[in-house]
């Protein structure tokens, strides 16, 4: 028997073998999922375990009815995974999606249905979702199609930042509310690109990190509707519809095949000036929802692969937004993984924040699990072994991982138990001072250092979820009533104070006061071990009126009021000025070396020099970091000293060794102005006791 060996001839084009629908195709390119621009056509390549058809559904431009539908020859099919190259395609020509027919049992969580038109799960871009706020024409008949991007942007040089996650100031923002208020000053309000300009800003502040919150497609018109004459939508956009695919709701021009570019380009700008980009990532469940929900993507394809289901068929809830997905499956791994390493690779990111991750430690029939492969999987994979990994540890349905999340020496976490006992501790709740010394000090009974290292605390006091850092002190009770859900909503116990008036108020007093705890809290934030976050334009007292769940509010309630930039100009500057502190004293935030006076790394004087000791009552902490400054020149020794309490209290500061001297760099009690000598300010009784006035937060270094 003659063989015939076939040898591909370099050079030659692939050359078409059928003909379906009109159009010239061959088998595609198998280990590229999603749509791939080749030379001469574009691949179309999607997996299904349970399908036993796909077809391929090609729409000109904004239209619902495809000009061609091509099915998949068996021969298109190895394993599970479907891949045709379509000859003569134009990308700006067209938009995509699919089809999957297979079985239809419910119980056993199989939802095919070959009529249902379905999103490619790897789509770079998603149609329909260009203008914020709009319904498309064709409303409730609306499917989501997938369009072709080409990824040519040129990034230079540039490389990852790598700035040691300890040393991190990370600043949360929302990109549409961040500039989407008329006195945001920029040409492209509540934009990528408004955004960008506004990079001046976040440079002179001090930041050197942004996290986004979602950023990756999402419904804004998910259950929009209107209360009390006000549109409401899904603004924070926890419900991605597709994970691949960059808002376009968020560009400032029309991006046609070049989605991303906008997006591409603060990156770029972000990381010239020095400031790292973290992503806020839900990989906890999708837009799909419930039962109710729509089948748009992954319902479609692999139902009772996604996600994860009861028994009967059902969703488990654990996110409480109707699904979850099932991150522990092959499956979803490797979709997890490509997405993350597609991020870090096409757009550079530098870090990611995973919402709900406890959803991610649970296996498929809902149990948490010790070492779950997806969490050991990311912390181990080779394009992300230097980004940030940081976990929300914590799911809707009572899992609290904070200081037991699996993190195989990789991941970080948001210390919620820091932003519990420090907002309570800062208001002045007595039996707190012993847990507020080990908050600052890097919470080491969570976190073994030895085990996580320094950078395993990710402290902060504010985030998107819940009281802006001015309402903190403004408000004792939330005020969701705009939610339209009368008031139910929201988190009921913020351990807020409002200084003694609900709300605004005249009052030159309480308003004073309100300042000085702002102030407070982010003295102690700066001086605290492990990387810092705060929200955005909470450095100029930014409101939500007392809002604690803003995420419906796509108003003056979430956008930032600048208008404040130039009313609390003080609390700006004071922010301005602990930042460049903490990145001046390393000493504050990690281990430094061995000081050569002697002193210890971190030392206790509640009171008095050397007492560790806290009562019930005690409400004054005095907390002393000693090391090598950064040159390893001489020994850097930063004293922080609190008084929570509503009287004056006597601090007696250690005696420094010989030649060295006490200096007052922060008294919240006195306004900041810059270039002001706060120790002018700050009375000394004699030698080293210093009064604390009340609720007054003192920071001293040694000369």
């Amino acid at each position: 028997m003659e063989f015939v060996q076939h040898k591909p001839q370099r050079g030659v084009k692939l050359q078409p073998l059928d003909e379906i629908d009109g159009f010239q195709v061959r088998p595609g390119y198998y280990n590229r999922d999603g749509a791939t621009a080749a030379q001469n056509g574009v691949s179309f390549t999607i997996h299904s375990r349970g399908a036993t058809k796909c077809t391929l559904l090609l729409f000109r431009p904004q239209e619902t009815e495809p000009f061609a539908k091509l099915e998949y020859p068996e021969s298109y099919c190895i394993g599970n995974t479907y891949s045709m190259l379509v000859f003569g395609l134009n990308i700006e020509e067209f938009e995509y999606a699919f089809q999957l027919d297979g079985p239809y049992d419910k119980a056993k969580g199989k939802l095919f249905n070959k009529d249902n038109v379905l999103l490619d799960p790897y789509a770079k871009a998603v149609t329909g979702q260009r203008n914020w706020g709009e319904r498309p024409e064709n409303g409730e008949n609306f499917v989501y199609h997938a369009r072709v991007v080409e990824n040519n942007f040129d990034w230079g040089k540039i490389k990852q930042l790598e700035t040691p996650l300890e040393d991190l100031v990370i600043y949360e923002m929302h990109v549409r509310g961040f500039t989407k208020d008329e006195s945001s000053g920029v040409t492209a309000k509540g934009t990528y690109e408004g955004l960008r300009q506004k990079i001046p800003y976040l440079k002179d502040l001090g930041v050197n990190a942004v996290e986004l919150m979602p950023i990756f497609e999402f419904d804004e018109m998910e259950d929009a509707r209107v209360v009390d004459g006000e549109q409401l939508y899904n603004y924070w956009g926890y419900n991605t519809v597709c994970f691949f695919a960059p808002n376009t709701g968020y560009s400032s021009v029309v991006e046609h095949n070049h989605e991303g570019d906008e997006l591409k380009q603060l990156i770029y700008e972000l990381k010239e000036n020095g400031i790292e980009v973290i992503l806020d990532v839900v990989f906890n469940h999708t837009a799909e929802g419930n039962d109710d929900g729509p089948c748009f993507s992954f319902k479609g394809i692999d139902n009772d692969i996604y996600y994860i289901l009861t028994p009967d068929g059902n969703y488990y809830n654990f996110s409480g937004c109707g699904n979850a997905l099932n991150g522990n499956h092959p499956m979803t791994r490797r979709f997890i993984i490509d997405c993350l390493r597609y991020w870090v690779t096409e757009y550079r990111v530098d870090g990611f924040r995973f919402d709900l991750a406890s959803i991610l430690t649970r296996d498929q029939k809902g149990e948490p699990m010790a070492e779950p492969p997806i969490i050991q999987e990311i912390a181990y994979d080779s394009i992300l072994g230097k980004v940030k990994l940081i976990a929300e540890a914590w799911d809707a349905m009572g899992l609290y991982q904070v200081g037991s999340f699996p993190a195989f020496r990789r991941w970080a976490e948001w210390n919620g138990r820091y932003r519990d006992d420090m907002r309570r501790f800062l208001k002045g709740d007595e039996g707190l001072a012993g847990t507020a010394v080990t908050r600052i000090t890097g919470s080491k009974d969570l976190y073994d250092p030895r085990m996580r290292g320094e950078s395993a605390s990710v402290n902060f006091l504010t985030c998107h979820d819940g009281f802006t850092l001015y309402d903190l002190y403004s408000y004792n009770v939330k005020h969701n009533e705009k939610n339209g859900w009368d008031n139910t909503d929201g988190d009921n116990n913020g351990n807020s104070w409002n200084c003694g008036t609900e709300g605004e108020t005249d009052d030159p007093q309480i308003e004073g006061l309100r300042r000085r705890m702002v102030k407070n809290a982010f003295v102690t934030l700066m001086c605290s071990r492990g990387p810092a976050m705060f929200y955005a334009g909470d450095e100029f007292c930014n409101t939500q009126f007392g809002n604690n769940n803003a995420y419906c509010q796509d108003n003056r309630v979430s956008w930032l009021d600048w208008n404040r930039l130039e009313e609390y100009g003080e609390i700006h500057d004071f922010f301005r000025y602990m930042i460049a502190f903490r990145k001046k004293h390393p000493v504050v935030r990690k281990s430094m070396g061995r000081s050569q006076c002697g002193f210890p790394e971190i030392s206790l004087h509640n009171g008095y020099p050397w007492n560790g000791r806290t009562d019930y009552e005690c409400r004054l902490i005095g907390i002393m970091y000693a090391g090598r400054n950064e040159e390893d020149t001489m020994d850097d020794i930063v004293f922080y000293g609190m008084n929570t309490y509503w009287n004056p209290l006597d601090l007696q500061l250690p005696t420094l060794p010989e030649g060295r001297k006490w200096k007052v760099c922060v008294n919240t009690f006195v306004a900041y102005e810059d270039g002001k000598d706060i120790e002018e300010e700050t009375e000394f009784q004699y030698g080293t006791m210093l009064k604390i006035p009340p609720r007054t937060a003192v920071v001293l270094v040694a000369e």
